[in-house]
């Protein structure tokens, strides 16, 4: 199954993808895409329910906006430097085990939502991913079980302020969280859909122009040991995020200077099997409070950007 959710920011309903390409609304189910439908056997409940009532659901026009497609999670766990060449063009060497960092949930958005370069940002850098979501509680899982716990697979895009990730402490989450720095989908693909993980091309283009290709097949922590090394240090509970890395050609990787975002810019991506999706680069407009009004967040749902 594809599913997808779809509406105004915050109001977002359940939706699928069938198998000729309609798409439908699923909000008849009665359950969004969250850890308790990921958790209470969801998808085998959705799929029943989609046997019995695709040809009478309603259908979902095209123009109508893609949210996120999973709920806010409870966390989203990224890891850094997953493919040998990335790390070359860091000049790092390769990680002898997983590099873990989180990214704020609040960061989670649309496919094709604005991406808002923060307040004071200079070096606002894209990351294609491969996004892997929970469907099963994990806690010290071994990594011949750990695709037990896979609900299926994202298009990802891990933005990412490097200023804030590399110079403002070394915390890399304070460069990594900022609202709409983590566009979801445009689908989640269950692993029917995706027969192998670690075969899939992957795309990213700034303004027309190529910044990344590669393939899943470059990561140096494939998904099965990513889920159970994770599982080790904390619970992964239904419906979180591994977010499992970029290949090489990052604005920060690029020779002879590192090429950022602006205003006006667009980001292009894609990976095999997981769609595509498309954002533009706006500035952050911040509202001023007035006697007794609540202050906009810079970059929220709530803030008007330009």
């Amino acid at each position: 199954m594809k599913l997808i959710r779809f509406g105004t920011p915050g109001q977002e309903q359940p939706g699928l993808i069938l198998a000729d390409g309609r798409c439908i609304d699923a909000s008849a189910f009665g359950s969004d895409y969250d850890e308790a439908f990921f958790g209470g056997d969801g998808l085998a409940r959705l799929g029943a329910w989609a046997a019995a009532h695709a040809t009478t659901a309603p259908t979902v026009d095209s123009h109508v906006r893609r949210g996120s497609c999973i709920a806010r999670p409870s966390k989203i766990v990224c890891i850094g430097l997953n493919y040998a060449d990335h790390a070359k063009e860091s000049g790092v060497e390769i990680p002898k085990e997983p590099i873990l960092f989180m990214k704020s949930t609040s960061s989670l958005a649309g496919p094709n939502d604005e991406i808002v370069i923060p307040r004071g940002s200079s070096k606002t850098d894209w990351e294609v991913e491969l996004a892997v979501i929970i469907g099963k509680r994990a806690s010290y899982v071994n990594e011949t079980e750990a695709m037990q716990h896979v609900a299926g697979y994202a298009l990802h895009n891990d933005y990412s302020e490097r200023a804030w990730q590399l110079e403002r402490g070394g915390q890399w989450v304070k460069g990594k969280s900022c609202d709409t720095f983590a566009p979801l989908g445009p689908f989640l693909a269950t692993p029917d859909e995706i027969l192998d993980p670690h075969s899939l091309s992957m795309w990213l283009k700034v303004n027309g122009v190529v910044r990344q290709n590669s393939s899943t097949a470059q990561m140096i922590f494939k998904v099965p040991f990513l889920v159970a090394y994770i599982s080790q240090f904390m619970t992964l509970l239904p419906g979180d995020v591994i977010s499992t890395g970029t290949p090489p050609g990052v604005g920060l990787g690029l020779k002879p200077v590192p090429v950022f975002l602006k205003p006006g810019d667009v980001v292009e991506l894609g990976i095999e099997g997981l769609g595509e999706s498309r954002q533009q680069a706006v500035s952050v407009t911040v509202h001023s409070p007035k006697n007794g009004e609540q202050a906009h967040i810079p970059g929220s749902l709530e803030s008007t950007v330009h």
